[in-house]
């Protein structure tokens, strides 16, 4: 009697199963009908595992500047991740060791925050008694790339070297500016993360973290500059 659809997907979930308990299992050698000699495979297993790395595996990652001036001349330098991308290199602005570290995604124009996003900013910077020159301010990517858009497959990079820029900065507390920033930090999107206070997590421990809107996005959108004030708010709150 043939075996009906339903009856041989069945067969074929019940085999699959029967597979996949064997693999939890430990079972990964199927049994042959001749015999085998291990010894054979089990010498071949011990050369290869004795045999020496290839040069490129058996290199490492050179360490990152352990000092905030040699690492920024380093992220502007040949080597850096974006340097390839045929936009000038923009080196952090501001007191490198003010208290306050700005976060944002990418360069603005000739600057890190230029043309209107850049007058907006300072505005705001203004409304809580600060300026550029009194605060730190960086980016995920040191040059702009070609649509605004960082490329997702550089983004783990990026996020470790940003990290380790804070940990040598040090700021008390820190302001990230739009979704890309937020992500690479926090993890999620600013709408999500923003309205509370957030820990950053780095290599010498953890810093407070306010999200709030990009300048950007708060021309775009005038509505939401509520919000970005009331973040402000937050964020000053353990400054004072």
């Amino acid at each position: 009697m043939a075996m009906g659809a339903d009856q041989h997907h069945d067969w074929q979930e019940l085999a699959q199963s029967a597979l996949d308990w064997w693999r939890e299992a430990g079972v990964d050698t199927l049994v042959a009908d001749q015999p085998r000699d291990w010894r054979v495979q089990a010498t071949a297993i011990a050369a290869t595992a004795a045999a020496p790395l290839p040069a490129e595996a058996e290199a490492t990652a050179a360490p990152l500047p352990a000092t905030l001036e040699s690492f920024v001349a380093w992220r502007t330098g040949p080597d850096a991740p974006e340097a390839g991308w045929g936009m000038p290199l923009l080196a952090p602005e501001g007191d490198p060791a003010a208290d306050l570290m700005i976060v944002v995604d990418c360069p603005e124009g000739e600057a890190l925050l230029d043309g209107a996003p850049g007058r907006l900013f300072d505005r705001m910077l203004a409304a809580i008694g600060r300026d550029r020159a009194s605060i730190h301010l960086a980016a995920l990517a040191l040059a702009r790339p070609v649509g605004g858009r960082l490329p997702p497959e550089m983004l783990p990079e990026l996020t470790t070297l940003l990290r380790h820029h804070i940990a040598l900065a040090a700021p008390k507390r820190l302001l990230v500016a739009g979704s890309a920033a937020s992500r690479a930090l926090i993890g999620t999107d600013s709408a999500r993360a923003r309205g509370s206070l957030r820990s950053v997590n780095l290599e010498v421990g953890t810093v407070d973290a306010v999200v709030s809107w990009h300048p950007r996005f708060l021309l775009e959108r005038p509505a939401a500059k509520a919000e970005a004030w009331r973040d402000l708010q937050l964020l000053m709150g353990g400054l004072r």
